[in-house]
């Protein structure tokens, strides 16, 4: 298993999607979005520069269609440009999310979970 760090807050919660501040955020890796709830539900991962990546979800209606269901909430990890692929295969694959259905083919590299 490949160890990530998955961000959190300074006092150790999940970030809101909608107002977490993205201005300090300059790495690059994978990310998840799932709104809160019992159960709650991932509405989408993926790869990229996450401050711009996250941005563009903030504005992407069929990510913001599910906070009727509970408040979205985001968290990133930085991965290695060479493991990025494989651990979205991997986080697509665990969680099927309701929104996005093309991924990396490649082998899966399995990670911690936030």
């Amino acid at each position: 298993m490949y160890t990530v760090t998955w961000v959190k807050s300074t006092t150790n919660t999940w970030l809101p999607l909608e107002t977490v501040d993205l201005s300090e955020v300059k790495s690059s890796g994978v990310y998840v979005i799932w709104y809160a709830g019992n159960p709650g539900q991932v509405v989408r991962v993926g790869q990229g520069d996450i401050a711009d990546r996250l941005t563009a979800h903030r504005n992407d209606k069929a990510v913001l269609a599910y906070k009727t269901n509970g408040m979205l909430l985001v968290t990133w990890a930085a991965v290695p440009e060479s493991r990025v692929d494989g651990v979205e295969r991997f986080l697509a694959d665990h969680y099927r999310p309701l929104v996005g259905d093309r991924y990396p083919e490649v082998a899966p590299i399995v990670v911690n979970l936030p």
